[in-house]
């Protein structure tokens, strides 16, 4: 992303969280309710196979979460979803 390579665990986790968020937000955008609540991880885990979907989140940055933060890749969807949804009206979705 800025040409700094993550060391930490904490750092490794917001590096692969930060781009999988503009990913589950692309995934809101389109939903008529345009709502976290609407979004189900099967469809973001769709959605992340799209090339053309949301272009400018890096997938190859989310690709290696599992080797970085020892997370599949479904398991990180998980959490960050329930974690969005769970604020969702900070975030205005």
């Amino acid at each position: 992303m800025h040409g700094i390579e993550p060391k930490t665990l904490l750092e490794k986790s917001l590096w692969c969280a930060e781009e999988l968020t503009g990913l589950i937000v692309a995934c809101a955008l389109v939903q008529p309710d345009k709502k976290l609540a609407s979004i189900k991880p099967e469809s973001v885990l769709k959605k992340f196979k799209t090339a053309r979907f949301a272009k400018g989140v890096n997938r190859d940055i989310i690709a290696k979460c599992q080797e970085m933060i020892g997370l599949s890749f479904e398991e990180l969807i998980d959490i960050e979803l329930k974690a969005m949804q769970e604020m969702s009206s900070e975030i205005g979705l």
